[in-house]
């Protein structure tokens, strides 16, 4: 365990096998200073894996090649989106981060792009990838080594979503399952209805005159609201600003990891898409719905769009995305309060909250474990410490299997 052991972010799993070594992600937790996994010797690791491009599982993977190089494998869309954040990230943080863009540019040199159950080999052992639902390109990892199997869930959504398939969860009998735990304890709102209470705020602000701003995550969430706004024939201007504009970019070059092309192609071609800082103060004159990274209100043109709509009470503020502790868009939720100028202001624009996560619920973790064949033991990651503490006894207590939520630094034997 070399990360996300009872917390989100750094995700990190280094599998030793048969004299063989892979690790699955290795990503970094973006806070006041950056956090990273426990560090790794690259000459060690035969192939490292990167399930999905969010920076909390790839965000450290250049840092494999400032002293060394190992083979990266990842689907191809995954390398896209992984490089176009890391890229944006070193702009960002580059004066803390432990590599620089060379170290991207040989990791790129270094991937190997594959697909969906595509089998790779190293010596006696090998790994697969399976669609996980999540983001697209995005994958849970399935590993085989002296007739053991290991099956990691990534970041996993089982039921899919508008734009992606459900999760691929047919890989026979494991021996060892790490998954995710990041909302064990609670249940999310089905999706219908939060897209409806969705609609129905995004209609409230605009008949009066106002502009709803949905700052969400660049990668899925961003094309994800897109849709929810095309299926239900929404009536007034859809705005996409920032990084998303270059995620739907990428995503329109890859159909076959959607569910359906066309729908998707269609949703995001309804909206306008601004292409500078000249066309973004264009459209404050016209009530939109305006959806821009970054979805927790750190930086990008997110935070162009605060400063501009958030102190008019005509206007709304929909977050759809996971708000970490400590960031502008948990601020605002808990005390209604932005930073202006270097001063806590009170937001008047409406405020209002959305449940459209890429996660799986604890309804649909349950459902996942229940589906499980043979006899595993079970490491509960990816989530704060009660979740995965108390997910770990649940699973004992629901399925008998060995379940545990270990530390960074641990080792498991199977």
């Amino acid at each position: 365990m070399l990360g996300a052991a009872k917390e989100v972010g750094r995700s990190a799993f280094q599998i030793n096998c048969d004299g063989i070594s892979f690790l699955l992600d290795y990503g970094v937790e973006l806070g006041k200073e950056p956090l990273y996994p426990l560090e790794v010797d690259p000459h060690q690791i035969n192939a490292a894996v990167i399930t999905h491009a969010h920076l909390d599982h790839s965000g450290n993977v250049p840092a494999l090649f400032t002293k060394g190089s190992t083979d990266v494998y990842a689907t191809a869309p995954t390398f896209d989106l992984s490089r176009l954040l890391i890229e944006d990230m070193l702009r960002l943080e580059r004066k803390t981060l432990p590599f620089d863009m060379s170290s991207l540019t040989k990791m790129m040199m270094h991937s190997r792009e594959i697909g969906y159950r595509q089998k790779v080999e190293r010596g006696n052992s090998s790994f697969q990838l399976l669609e996980s639902g999540h983001v697209v390109g995005g994958a849970s990892v399935l590993v085989e080594s002296e007739n053991k199997r290991l099956f990691y869930t990534s970041d996993i959504n089982p039921r899919g979503s508008r734009m992606l398939r459900e999760a691929d969860l047919d890989f026979g009998e494991v021996d060892l399952v790490i998954t995710e735990s990041t909302y064990s304890q609670t249940d999310q709102m089905p999706r219908t209805e939060s897209e409806e209470k969705f609609i129905e705020f995004a209609y409230e602000v605009l008949d009066r005159k106002g502009s709803l701003f949905v700052p969400a995550f660049s990668v899925e969430r961003s094309q994800e609201i897109a849709c929810v706004l095309k299926n239900a024939n929404f009536k007034h201007r859809v705005v996409m600003d920032g990084m998303a504009v270059k995620v739907n970019e990428i995503m329109l070059q890859y159909p076959e990891y959607l569910r359906d092309p066309k729908v998707f192609a269609d949703s995001i071609h309804q909206a306008l898409w601004i292409k500078g800082e000249k066309e973004r103060k264009h459209v404050l004159g016209e009530p939109s719905v305006i959806i821009s990274p970054a979805g927790m209100l750190v930086g990008g043109s997110a935070v162009f769009y605060l400063q501009h709509l958030a102190l008019d009470k005509k206007n709304g503020i929909a977050l759809v995305s996971y708000q970490g502790e400590g960031t502008p868009g948990r601020k605002l939720l808990e005390t209604g309060k932005i930073n202006t100028k270097g001063k806590d202001v009170k937001a008047e624009a409406e405020v209002r909250q959305f449940e459209f996560s890429g996660h799986a619920d604890r309804t649909s973790l349950f459902e996942l474990l229940k589906k499980l064949k043979g006899n595993p033991k079970v490491l509960t990651i990816h989530g704060d410490n009660e979740s995965c503490t108390k997910f770990a006894q649940e699973i004992y207590e629901r399925f008998g299997f060995k379940a545990h939520a270990p530390d960074a630094g641990e080792l498991i034997t199977v």
